[in-house]
């Protein structure tokens, strides 16, 4: 199946990058899709009184895109002979830069190795935590020198159903596209295909501290119920995604269900690091259709506690803050 049509990779012209070109030159091959091979440069700023654009200025800016530029083929060279792709250097703040780029080409995927060499414990507040926040396509964050075969593959739903309704519809359709991706990316990988869904039970703290007049008894009838509830939603889920792979697809692996009780923020990376997971798809907006709100705190909490690549999915209906 042809799951992407346009990919953008992002390079910081340096030797970890080759995990990123291989993983985006193998992508693009296996999808018949255009690639686009990107480096990022800082816009000279001399200061001291004089103006950027002014003649010594552009000089040098012109001396180091060119030298960037030359560093860049050198780093791509290799791979020119399994496919055709276009290679440049953009000039400007990295995160805002690449957005504009996929709002201009209309990616449909980037990919790029994590800037962080102790990967993602302090990534909040990077350039990378910015692309997660704002960039409207989905971005898969390679961890440095993962590796070239994923073996296990885990996408992360949320099948609540407290939602308003319109949040109801884009969060189906996140949680969708979150599987299909997943699964996809496995079946390609031969990998395994896990599914998590972490459940709670509103209130239940409350009830058991003693603050409501309720036994322990009825506490535990709650909860159950609503364990109830969440397994039968991840069966149905399930069931509607199976039926259709296995009409259209046989081979597609068959996903490993993991139904646990707890926060979001604790289970997903304990389970991770239980299955020893290579890549985790994930949705990373809370709220849809409010400005300002980019990434919610759950995605946040569990991006910093997970050692391993990330496939960050937003809603259809995102809208970048970055403009051209």
């Amino acid at each position: 199946m042809r799951r992407f049509k346009n990919i953008l990779c992002v390079l910081t012209v340096t030797s970890q990058d080759r995990d990123a070109i291989e993983r985006a030159v193998s992508l693009a091959e296996r999808n018949q899709a255009r690639l686009t091979i990107v480096g990022i440069m800082e816009r000279i700023s001399l200061g001291m009184g004089m103006p950027d654009g002014g003649p010594i200025s552009s000089q040098l800016q012109s001396v180091m895109l060119e030298s960037c530029q030359q560093s860049l083929e050198h780093l791509v060279a290799p791979y020119r002979t399994r496919m055709d792709f276009e290679a440049r250097i953009l000039v400007g703040v990295q995160f805002v830069e690449v957005i504009r780029e996929v709002l201009r080409s209309r990616n449909d995927l980037l990919i790029k190795v994590a800037e962080n060499p102790d990967w993602l414990d302090r990534l909040l507040g990077s350039e990378d935590m910015h692309l997660l926040r704002k960039c409207p396509c989905p971005i898969w964050l390679i961890k440095p020198s993962s590796p070239k075969r994923y073996r296990r593959i885990m996408a992360a739903v949320d099948l609540g159903s407290t939602y308003p309704q319109e949040e109801m519809e884009a969060r189906g359709a996140l949680n969708h596209h979150i599987f299909e991706l997943a699964r996809s990316l496995a079946h390609t990988e031969n990998a395994e295909f896990h599914v998590v869904y972490a459940w709670e039970a509103m209130g239940e703290s409350a009830m058991r501290s003693g603050l409501m007049r309720m036994g322990t008894a009825q506490v535990d009838a709650y909860v159950e119920e609503v364990k109830q509830i969440c397994g039968a939603s991840m069966r149905k889920f399930l069931h509607e995604r199976s039926d259709d792979a296995e009409r259209r697809f046989p081979d597609y692996p068959k996903p490993v269900e993991h139904l646990i009780k707890g926060a979001a923020r604790k289970i997903i990376p304990a389970l991770v690091r239980s299955v020893k997971a290579d890549l985790v798809v994930m949705g990373t907006v809370a709220r849809t259709g409010i400005p300002g709100y980019f990434m919610g705190n759950t995605a946040e909490l569990i991006l910093s506690q997970i050692d391993c690549a990330v496939l960050a999915v937003k809603p259809a209906r995102f809208v970048t803050p970055v403009t051209l």
